[in-house]
């Protein structure tokens, strides 16, 4: 089952996500799959708030940018949390030297998707659980410059793909999580899934 969660920044989506992620676990361990790259002192601190808070049952798999070495990680049935897409997008389009090693050479965004697309198909495919959190940044207003304009477009490319492809999508406004893609509409779904 995949499962897609976004929401404006500090809406709770992550809090939403990681219950998801523990019901599906059940009796197993929960894996964490993180893209944060602690790239300075203040992500450095909120990763290890983030690491703190979920507790020592789950798995953590660092993957900045290669998200399938990770999602091969977890068993199959397992269940597992992508946190978060907004990071990743950044770092597909604007890589950084300390997330080089955890990819043999840059990609394309084309590649990108390519590749995230993969990774739900093989999730789907052995039986896991993968909710995957992203932030939904249309609800601020955008700055004129063509950079974040691109940005903005990569990663909404991103969520429709993961969008379509899910089994339940959520917006979580306040801590509160809103499906958009109730069950009646599952099987319309992309041909793909």
């Amino acid at each position: 089952m995949i499962v897609f969660i976004s929401g404006g920044a500090r809406s709770g989506k992550s809090a939403v996500a990681e219950a998801e992620v523990r019901k599906a676990a059940g009796a197993t361990a929960p894996y964490y799959i993180a893209t944060a790259n602690a790239s300075d002192a203040e992500m450095a601190t909120r990763i290890a708030r983030h690491r703190a808070s979920r507790g020592l049952s789950w798995v953590t798999l660092e993957a900045p940018l290669a998200l399938a070495p990770a999602i091969a990680r977890v068993p199959d049935g397992g269940a597992a949390l992508l946190d978060c897409l907004t990071l990743w997008a950044s770092q597909v389009l604007y890589p950084q030297p300390p997330a080089r090693p955890f990819m043999a050479e840059p990609v394309t965004p084309d590649q990108a998707l390519a590749d995230l697309g993969e990774c739900l198909n093989a999730a789907r495919r052995r039986g896991m659980t993968l909710a995957i959190v992203s932030n939904d940044l249309n609800e601020a207003l955008l700055s004129d410059d063509a950079e974040t304009w691109r940005y903005v477009a990569f990663l909404q490319r991103a969520h429709r793909l993961v969008a379509r492809r899910a089994d339940s999508v959520l917006e979580v406004a306040a801590g509160q999580p809103l499906e958009w893609k109730p069950a009646s509409m599952r099987d319309r779904g992309d041909a793909r899934r």
